[in-house]
Parts: C-alpha cells; sequence; structure tokens
C-alpha cells in the first residue's frame, strides 16, 4: 500500500514525541506536559495506525505501556502482563464501549465493577505462604522494577495477610498513592528546609518509591488501595473481580470505600456524575474512574487488544491541567488592599471551560514558579476553583526576558504599595480612597466599635457604591434623606434613621477615630495607646517611624504602616474631609504620671453583659487605668471580667487557673479595693 509521506512523518514524529514524555512520566517522574495533552497524541496514533495499518510497528507506543525500568533496581520480569486501559472521554465513548462488549455476548447483560482511577503508581505484590516476597513497579507492563524494600515500609501493606484461605502463591495489584494531606505536609517541611517541593501528589508518591533509601520511602506519607490481581490459580477465582476483592479485603489488602458494582453503562454514567462532583471532597486525587465487566468468565470470552483489556476502561474526568502562552502579567487589587498578579493566557479549554487569566496568587509564587511574560505554561482548574498557573517551562522559553515586578504604585489608586517583612503579600496603603477598596473601608469605618453608624449594612453599602452617591467614607456625611429613600427596600423612615445615625456618629472619641480609619494592624487596643500618648491627630499625623516606636507596643511594623498611611495624600484628603464634615472628641486627658497606672502591663478580657456600665466603658476605664484588654483568655491574662452569660471565655478561665472577676469585684478594682498584681 502506497502510504502518504506525511503520514509516515506524522506517525514517526508522533512517535518520537510519545517516547520522551513517557521517560519524562515514567522514568523521571518529571512530566513537561499534562495527561490530556499526552492522551491526545496518543489518541491521534492510534487513529493513524488505523487507517494506515503498515504504518503499525512491533515498538510503536500504541503496542506498549510505560517506560523502561531505572537501572537502580533490579529487573522484574511480569508473569501477567500489567497493561493500562483504553480511555473513553464522553457518554458516547462508554456506550460504545458497552455495545463493543455486548456483541461477543450476545446482548448479556452486564454488571461491572466501578472504581475512581487513583492519580499514583501501579505496583505488583506477590505474596507467598501469606507473606510478601516482592513487589514491582509495573515499568514497560512485560518488566518492572523490583521495589519490595521500599513497599515494605507503607504501613497499608500488609508484610503477612490476616484470616485465611489464601492461595499459596497469587498477585495483588494496586496504586500506591499519597493522599493530599500527607503532600501539603511534605512540601511545607520541604519549603521549611529550603528544598525542591513536588508538583503534584503523583509525582510525589512515584519519587518516593523509586528511592534507593528505604528509610527516605518510610518517612513519606504514602498510602495504597488494591484495584485487582495478576498471576493467580485459576482454579481458586471465584465468580466475579467483587467477590475477590471481598476477599482481599478480609486478608487485610486495602480495597477503596468508593468501589461498588453497577448494572449497565447508564449506572456507570451516574457513578460517574456523583464521583466528579464529590471529587474535591476525597483526600486523594483522581483523574476518572474505572469500569470494569464483573463476572470473570464474560473477561475470559472477550480478551485483550494489544495493550489493553476488551472488559475494561477508564473514563477519564475533563481535562484540569493543559499548557498555554502567558501573554501579559497584570496586578489586581482586592477589597483588603492586596495586590494579585495574574496571568493574561492563550484561551486554553481545561476543567470544562476556556481560561483566559490565571491567578499567580502572590509576588514570592512568580518568583518560586519562574514565570515570564511569553513563557509557555501549565494551567489548573479543578472544578469550581479559580485557575492557577502550576508551574512554567523554562526549556520552551525562545528569549531571555526579565523577571516580573510589583508596581510601586497602585496600579488603581497610585497610593505607595508596602509589603510587611516576612510577608509574601504586597498591599496597597490607599486604603480610605482607593475604588478598589471602598466596602471594606466602609464596612470597617461604620462598624461599632469604630464610629458606631448603626444601619448600615453590607446590603445597603452595595447599593450606595453601584448607584455611585459617595466615593470615599466622608462623602457618607453627604447623604441626604431623599436619595437614600430611593433605594430598594430603604423607605423614608429607614433613610431619616441612617442620616440621624451619621450625624450622631460624628461626636466620638479620637482613639475610635484612628481605628476606623484602617491602618493596618491599627487595632482598639493601639489606637488607644495612640491617642493617649500623642494626644492630638495631627502629631500621629507628623510623627515618623522612629518616634512612632517609642510608643508602648508599637513596633517597627505598625511604625511603617502608621507612617505609609499618613504619607498618602489622598489619605489625608479623605481624613481632612471628615473632619471637616463635623467629625469632633473631647481632648484626651492628660497622662497620669506612671504610679496612678495602677494596672499598667496587666492584661483583662471582658465577657458577658454587665449591668453597670456597657463593655466599651469597660475596656476604657481599665485602659484609663494602664490595663490592657484582650479579646481571649490566655495564661497571661491578669483577670477575666465576667458579667450575664459570659460564654466560652469563663470555662477557659476556669481551666487555666485566671481569677474571674464579677462587676462587684471589677467595680472594687477600679475604684482601688483590689491591689494591682
Amino acid at each position: 500500500m502506497n502510504t502518504p509521506e506525511s503520514a509516515r512523518h506524522r506517525a514517526a514524529e508522533l512517535r518520537g514525541q510519545i517516547e520522551f514524555h513517557n521517560e519524562r512520566y515514567h522514568k523521571f517522574d518529571a512530566p513537561v506536559i499534562p495527561d490530556a495533552e499526552f492522551d491526545a497524541l496518543m489518541r491521534e496514533l492510534v487513529a493513524l495506525e488505523h487507517d494506515h495499518p503498515e504504518l503499525r510497528t512491533a515498538d510503536s507506543p500504541t503496542q506498549r505501556v510505560g517506560a523502561a525500568p531505572l537501572k537502580a533496581f533490579a529487573e522484574v520480569r511480569h508473569e501477567v502482563a500489567m497493561l493500562s486501559l483504553d480511555n473513553a472521554f464522553t457518554d458516547e465513548d462508554v456506550a460504545d464501549f458497552e455495545r463493543r462488549a455486548q456483541k461477543p455476548l450476545h446482548g448479556a447483560a452486564l454488571d461491572y465493577l466501578v472504581e475512581p482511577k487513583l492519580d499514583g503508581l501501579a505496583v505488583s505484590l506477590i505474596y507467598e505462604d501469606g507473606v510478601l516476597a516482592r513487589a514491582a513497579t509495573r515499568g514497560d507492563g512485560q518488566t518492572g522494577e523490583d521495589i519490595t524494600h521500599n513497599v515494605r515500609t507503607i504501613r497499608a501493606v500488609p508484610l503477612r495477610l490476616a484470616g485465611a484461605g489464601w492461595p499459596a502463591r497469587f498477585e495483588a495489584r494496586g496504586e500506591v498513592f499519597m493522599p493530599k494531606a500527607g503532600f501539603e505536609a511534605l512540601n511545607e517541611r520541604a519549603r521549611r528546609l529550603g528544598e525542591k517541593t513536588f508538583a503534584n501528589p503523583r509525582n510525589a508518591a512515584a519519587g518516593s518509591l523509586r528511592q534507593l533509601d528505604p528509610k527516605i520511602t518510610a518517612a513519606r506519607p504514602l498510602a495504597f488501595f488494591c484495584y485487582g490481581y495478576g498471576a493467580y490459580p485459576t482454579a481458586e477465582l471465584p465468580a466475579t473481580q467483587s467477590e475477590l476483592m471481598a476477599r482481599f479485603k478480609t486478608w487485610g489488602l486495602p480495597v477503596n470505600p468508593e468501589s461498588h458494582v453497577v448494572q449497565g453503562s447508564a449506572a456507570c454514567l451516574d457513578y460517574y456524575r456523583d464521583l466528579r462532583a464529590r471529587r474535591a471532597g476525597l483526600d486523594y486525587d483522581i483523574d476518572g474512574v474505572v469500569y470494569k465487566i464483573d463476572r470473570l468468565d464474560q473477561r475470559e470470552i472477550l480478551g485483550f487488544v494489544a495493550r489493553a483489556p476488551r472488559w475494561a476502561i477508564a473514563h477519564k474526568f475533563p481535562a484540569e491541567e493543559a499548557t498555554t502562552r502567558v501573554t501579559a502579567i497584570e496586578v489586581q487589587v482586592g477589597r483588603t488592599g492586596a495586590l494579585t498578579p495574574v496571568a493574561r493566557l492563550e484561551p486554553v479549554f481545561v476543567g470544562g471551560v476556556t481560561v483566559t487569566n490565571a491567578t499567580l496568587h502572590n509576588i514570592d509564587e512568580v518568583r518560586r514558579k519562574d514565570i515570564r511574560v511569553g513563557d509557555t505554561v501549565v494551567v489548573r482548574r479543578a472544578g469550581d476553583v479559580i485557575p492557577e498557573v502550576v508551574k512554567s517551562l523554562p526549556e520552551l522559553r525562545d528569549t531571555e526576558v526579565p523577571l516580573f515586578e510589583l508596581p510601586p504604585q497602585c496600579p488603581v489608586c497610585g497610593s505607595e504599595v508596602e509589603t510587611a517583612e516576612g510577608e509574601a503579600i504586597a498591599r496597597c496603603s490607599g486604603g480610605l480612597y482607593c475604588p478598589a477598596q471602598h466596602k471594606e473601608a466602609i464596612k470597617h469605618f461604620a462598624s461599632r466599635r469604630a464610629m458606631d453608624i448603626d444601619g448600615l449594612g453590607d446590603k445597603l453599602v452595595d447599593q450606595i457604591l453601584d448607584k455611585a452617591l459617595i466615593k470615599t467614607v466622608a462623602d457618607l456625611y453627604r447623604l441626604q434623606v431623599d436619595e437614600l429613600a430611593g433605594l430598594e427596600r430603604m423607605g423614608r423612615k429607614s433613610a431619616e434613621n441612617l442620616v440621624a445615625a451619621l450625624e450622631a456618629s460624628k461626636h466620638t472619641s479620637l482613639p475610635r477615630f484612628l481605628y476606623a480609619l484602617g491602618i493596618r494592624e491599627v487595632g482598639e487596643v493601639t489606637a488607644q495607646t495612640l491617642a493617649a500618648y500623642f494626644r492630638e491627630l495631627s502629631a500621629i499625623q507628623a510623627a515618623d517611624e522612629e518616634t512612632l516606636q517609642t510608643v508602648p507596643d508599637v513596633g517597627p511594623s505598625v511604625a511603617h504602616h502608621i507612617h505609609t498611611f499618613f504619607r498618602q495624600p489622598h489619605n489625608l484628603e479623605v481624613v481632612a474631609a471628615l473632619l471637616a464634615a463635623g467629625i469632633q472628641w473631647e481632648p484626651m486627658p492628660e497622662l497620669p504620671p506612671a504610679a496612678e497606672l495602677p494596672l499598667k502591663g496587666q492584661t483583662f478580657v471582658v465577657t458577658g453583659t454587665l449591668e453597670s456600665l456597657s463593655r466599651e466603658e469597660a475596656k476604657a476605664k481599665l485602659q484609663a487605668l494602664g490595663g490592657k484588654v484582650a479579646g481571649s483568655v490566655s495564661k497571661n491574662t491578669r483577670a477575666v471580667i465576667a458579667g450575664a452569660d459570659p460564654g466560652s471565655k469563663l470555662a477557659k478561665a476556669r481551666e487555666l487557673g485566671v481569677e474571674v472577676l464579677d462587676e462587684a469585684g471589677f467595680l472594687a478594682l477600679l475604684d482601688g479595693g483590689v491591689q494591682a498584681q
């Protein structure tokens, strides 16, 4: 047959690519393309050889599985070949598989053993007289690697079988994998030690099994599920694989609890949809499900093709990873001022949708993954998770391009960008002005412990911003009853109440006002300390970082945030507009001498409802005597002030042996009846 030269050329090209990727995946545990793209290459070669049978060669990747074993391990010749599975990608593929299987079975109804398709490493376990004698990898399907010493370290694999009734010698097959929690812990430890991290749990599992030192494997959080058998005395086999798996389970071989028997392809598809919906909640990675005809006599009739059984198929989930190119890196500003680099991508279909951008998280991640404009990258999308760039492929980089750097000014408002020491997240310092932060700034400003603007809830803030009634928090004090009454679910009476609440909030205190500004790391206690120390807002605004650090409990990080905030012209404009709107407070009292601060350095917690004063007033009185007020109880707490319905903080105080004062005891403390300890 005269085969077109283009077909010969493409077949040779595909074989070369597949062999290269096979080696990267199976031999070096370092794939450079996602599974979906590898599957596409294999499907194209299968189709090409189907159309041109003369192109099919004995050494074609379509005729074998995996890659040659590593020379570091002894070779193991499989008594029964460890074949891979054909893939289904659509419901129609599954229906076609069933129709093909039923034809030689004269239309018989089919029961299927269905199970998750684990993303790990296939292994063969030989048991002799109930004792694990040998473990091997799949390798190229005919020859694998002897990894017995490493598999013996996996706690899920029984060294000696339980119960009784097993054959004198048999082979169990299954998947070694790394649970998600163990994978995250392994990578976190590697990051702490400055070591290389693993790209995914599959690579981590494969790399762990191929350690020459079993002690390293033993330290890795590996698990195992049994999914089948290889060499097994025919006379001792039951009628179905599900019965055999039940035996395996009684012998101590772990079987996936998600595995069970269903009838017909429609039930297979129901299982597929259910497991896909629950995929993210599983503690291990899966990339699809497997359908196996359960009856062994039916399998015997169906037999095998060159590289896969005719009685089983893997139904793959939509690709969660794909490769594409980064066309640009832009910076988005979140509601809290956090700057997030975002990769703009050439459109790529992944996870069931077309993806055009993906998060890069923060600048440290960009540097760690070495992602640059123009790079070819692997993109992942799992379920509803925001797409992310998993890694760059620098070996495909045509030219050297510069590293990406965050802008020194916020791309939304132009304020300075700051990054606290030890943090990966950079933030815009224009919290009062930056449009990207309006909602969070207003919510915080209006909160009960800040300006206490009653009636200004989240939904109302959304409406006010959507209607462009305000631009900054200062504009709140210009709102009129008529424009508020026109908002959804507002009404005139509610509008009048909100305007009245805004007017009432103008009479506040300097600590509350400082806290309301939303300066990073300036909570209620720090705001109280700053106000007491400087006594005037203008003094705080004018203070440099060195001066700010002379304030008790204000360290370099907090001083930097305060100084940076008041260095932004836009923030100063909003503060000035707030004061011009009529916000005012009583002058701060003179600081008493240290001797008159009997509670200095002592920490208190106030819980429950007090009768004679509010909790806010109680806190203020404690702070006036030098005390600190915390939100949680610890062993360093001086005392817990407990009113009615105190809740869990009272129980915590008793557990730690912390002194508890009722309202009478608290008032006595304030009056000097109880001496500071």
